[in-house]
């Protein structure tokens, strides 16, 4: 795919003025910089930043008995959160391989907003309007919102500064106004910041995106892009679907047990998951922190005594820890502690096994 064939937000205009060097990403033209990726990242940890994420897929799923549809589709437990929450939650197929992870945000019993990652939108979106019953409708609506995520401590100032709702609990939403625009306020994120997700409509995204980095000049915002991002989120030890969550690599594998609904009666893979859980994975997700000067980068090989023993799935270095940080599938029984070696361009540098996050997370603060 060339350049010219990816999509673009309706933001891309105000990224090119501000310098940003783009990167195709499920299927879109998205900023992989500004600034640079070391400091933007570190603007999200120590003052604020605000990313585009307007690439993230959405989808609607309305008419009586949405919930409950809903419910017996993907894994987590709806019963769990009420209306103006959100959850966390996986679309997997009957083998038990993992289709997407997605939040849902509950409007209603019979309203749900869905937003799955970039690439995996259209099929989501498939699979549901195949399963619905006839008075469910599933809807497309990926260019219907923008998706601006504000992160870091000083988030809540800079919504404060545009008159914006701050403070309700994490994973919830509120409905709010500015400058006309009606928008949505999610307590979500990706970073492992404290921090807002504003669902704008798609053609008044602009507005708000100039109003938020005016309102967080004093404050010491910064635009970032989708390579800070992945540093962030990393270092929280989250899972990007592809690498760490895929056809391949089950919810169990995954350590993403939590976000499975165990005692449901039904949704997708159910059968195939409840027997790897009773049998135990044949591997499973683990943190790994170097101990030199190593970086791990995705699909290298982790050896245990020289014989191999996994492969990484997501590595980076850490602009926090400064050090080199990833998450890797090692057999069960790797022990928290051990020590693996990787081979980094025919190096073998050794790594300690860790249980993320590497780094404290500040995303539940009140």
């Amino acid at each position: 795919m060339t350049a010219e064939d990816l999509a673009r937000t309706s933001l891309y205009e105000r990224h090119v003025a501000l310098g940003a060097k783009f990167a195709g990403f499920g299927g879109w033209s998205m900023p992989l910089q500004y600034s640079g990726v070391v400091d933007e990242h570190t603007a999200v940890r120590e003052r604020v930043g605000l990313f585009d994420v307007s690439h993230l897929g959405k989808a609607s799923v309305t008419g009586p008995g949405a919930r409950a549809f809903v419910d017996a589709c993907l894994t987590n437990a709806l019963e769990k959160i009420g209306p103006g929450q959100a959850q966390y939650t996986l679309c997997c197929d009957e083998s038990g391989g993992v289709v997407d992870d997605l939040i849902v945000y509950l409007n209603a019993d019979d309203d749900l907003l869905l937003v799955p990652n970039a690439a995996n939108n259209a099929e989501v979106v498939r699979l549901l309007a195949a399963a619905a019953p006839g008075d469910v409708e599933v809807r497309d609506r990926h260019r219907d919102f923008a998706v601006l995520a504000v992160q870091g401590p000083r988030s809540d100032e800079v919504l404060t500064a545009l008159d914006l709702p701050v403070g309700h609990p994490y994973m919830s939403f509120v409905e709010a106004v500015h400058d006309a625009v009606a928008l949505i306020v999610c307590r979500t994120g990706y970073t492992g910041e404290r921090g807002y997700e504003l669902l704008v409509p798609w053609d008044e995204a602009g507005s708000v995106w100039d109003a938020l980095l005016a309102g967080g000049a004093q404050l010491g915002i910064v635009p970032c892009g989708l390579g800070a991002r992945d540093t962030l989120r990393t270092e929280m030890g989250y899972p990007l679907h592809g690498q760490d969550l895929s056809m391949d690599i089950s919810p169990v594998q995954a350590r993403a047990g939590w976000a499975v609904g165990w005692s449901k009666p039904a949704f997708w893979g159910r059968d195939a998951l409840l027997a790897e859980k009773e049998a135990g994975p044949a591997r499973r997700l683990q943190g790994i922190r170097s101990l030199g000067r190593g970086i791990p980068r995705p699909g290298m090989m982790v050896t245990v005594d020289g014989e191999p023993a996994g492969q990484v799935t997501s590595g980076t270095f850490s602009p926090t820890l400064r050090q080199g940080i990833g998450l890797a599938l090692l057999p069960p029984d790797t022990a928290v502690g051990s020590q693996v070696q990787v081979d980094v361009r025919g190096r073998a540098e050794t790594f300690e096994v860790v249980r993320p996050p590497f780094v404290q997370s500040s995303t539940k603060e009140r």
